[in-house]
């Protein structure tokens, strides 16, 4: 009898350059959580205090978990439902339809905003905001609800039928319990992505932390207020993770018996095969149809959209290199990272792993406001240069980097580093020469979603940019800012444009 669900094989004593390199990724991911700190008690505690604890601060805590609970349920709802249509039905054109349905990790918050209030100035708003955030991160809970669908065993649920059970109950009893972790990180993924999101509530005019912590910054000199601010939204990340893990709990869910499991026979949908794809087509016209539509509509309208082809070349240019050299840096922080948590048990390796995440916990304005500290404090020549920019989405982005280097190690046998240093190589030449090789697919997966999500990234491109130098990012923020939507258009467009051909191919890879 074997259980598929794989646990981290020690390897022996972790080389000491790779926890001393770990060490240093975390101790890069904990920078922002020490400027908070220090920040919000540079005054005293009774300073923080008085600013935190205002109606102002009830106000935009209800208003941002208010949005961010709408926003996890409706993805849920979509994530769910299209990775059992596309998975576990005999649905027509379903590897298409996968596809599509992780296209939308190519549109930025703010662009899916502009598209949308371009057409319908009165979605202005909670509604809005609410609409634009679950179409662009519904895919954070596809993708993982669709995995856990390919790998699990049918036998459970064809032992739930042949006991009585239909397949609603049988949904409801056994494939639900399976899904639950999936949808749970998912879901948790959407609510800090709300929590953080900048772009949508701000071109939607929804107020929330971030918007509050960002008019904080720039109306004063004092950066205690945002610093309070930024840590109430720590706190809100934090008890949103514990929640979590509780619900998660500790249940799991193996298959037993020997060989590869079975993939599981698709269901007929019969006369609600129309409905299903109405329903996918509705998501997918929704999701990347209509901003694609409001872009085409606006590249060919109104004076303000002469094109600039030397402008939108030069700002291509300079997103795509620092989001590369970002993606670069983040992946190379996170590989060491990866490697402990996967191969090695301790306190070390797990606290080490933690103090990794810290930085999805602060919302990129919040680490954008760490850096400039930092810079102006310790580093003159580093602030407002190319070189902050990319250590601050190594610090936002080191957990997505982490979990796909973390998975694609697991998946890798530790049986043959034993072999390679049974051979007479060190722990890290057999890391080098065996490991990292065969886990080489999965960590490409992880940097090609990390260069995504840099390239997509705006408040800290908006602080850290160096002076003089855009990227598709900010020049579409300050054109929306004016309503100039003709003008954003272009550079809407070929943000998508180069943003999804990696989100084309993780989809095609999970597909």
């Amino acid at each position: 009898m074997s259980v598929t669900r794989s646990s981290p094989a020690a390897t022996g004593r972790p080389s000491p350059l790779l926890v001393g390199w770990a060490a240093a990724a975390a101790a890069l991911a904990l920078l922002p959580l020490v400027y908070l700190g220090v920040r919000a008690l540079e005054h005293g505690p009774a300073h923080a205090w008085r600013i935190v604890a205002t109606g102002r601060t009830l106000e935009l805590l209800a208003r941002s978990l208010g949005l961010a609970a709408v926003v996890v349920a409706a993805c849920l709802l979509i994530g769910v439902s299209l990775a059992w249509l596309t998975v576990r039905t005999a649905l027509p054109g379903a590897p298409a339809w996968s596809v599509l349905a992780t296209l939308p990790l190519a549109v930025p918050s703010y662009v899916a905003a502009f598209a949308w209030i371009s057409t319908e100035p009165g979605l202005a708003g909670f509604a809005g905001a609410a609409l634009a955030l679950t179409l662009v991160s519904y895919p954070y809970v596809y993708l993982p609800v669709a995995a856990a669908l390919r790998g699990a065993d049918p036998a459970q649920e064809e032992a739930a039928r042949s006991l009585g059970h239909g397949p609603l109950g049988t949904f409801r009893r056994v494939t639900l319990p399976q899904l639950r972790p999936a949808a749970a990180g998912g879901g948790l993924l959407v609510a800090l992505y709300v929590l953080s999101d900048f772009g949508a509530v701000s071109i939607m005019r929804y107020e929330t932390f971030t918007g509050a912590i960002f008019t904080s910054y720039r109306a004063s000199f004092d950066r205690t207020p945002a610093a309070a601010l930024g840590c109430v939204l720590v706190a809100m990340t934090v008890l949103l993770v514990w929640a979590e893990a509780r619900t998660r709990g500790r249940a799991g869910h193996a298959r037993t018996g020997g060989g590869s499991a079975r993939p599981a026979s698709a269901a007929r949908l019969g006369g609600l095969r129309w409905a299903a794809l109405g329903w996918c087509s509705a998501v997918a016209a929704a999701g990347v149809g209509f901003p694609l539509a409001t872009l085409g509509y606006w590249l060919t309208a109104g004076r303000s959209g002469a094109w600039e082809p030397g402008r939108l070349l030069e700002t291509a240019g300079a997103t795509v290199a620092v989001a590369a050299a970002g993606a670069a840096l983040t992946v190379a922080c996170a590989l060491p990272v990866g490697i402990l948590a996967a191969r090695h048990r301790g306190r070390v390796a797990h606290l080490l792993e933690q103090a990794a995440y810290a930085g999805h916990a602060v919302p990129g304005i919040t680490v954008a406001l760490a850096m400039v500290f930092l810079a102006v404090r310790y580093a003159g020549p580093l602030y407002q240069e190319p070189p902050l920019l990319v250590l601050c989405y190594a610090v936002l982005f080191l957990p997505v980097a982490v979990a796909a280097t973390r998975a694609a190690v697991l998946q890798s046998p530790p049986v043959l580093e034993d072999v390679a240093r049974s051979l007479g190589d060190s722990p890290l030449r057999a890391l080098r020469r065996v490991t990292v090789p065969l886990a080489a697919p999965g960590i490409a997966a992880g940097a090609a979603l990390t260069f995504v999500v840099c390239m997509k990234e705006l408040p800290a491109t908006l602080l850290l940019r160096p002076t003089g130098v855009d990227t598709l990012a900010t020049r579409l923020w300050a054109e929306t800012t004016t309503a100039s939507y003709a003008a954003a258009a272009p550079y809407a467009a070929v943000l998508i444009l180069i943003a999804a051909v990696p989100a084309y191919l993780l989809g095609r890879r999970r597909a």
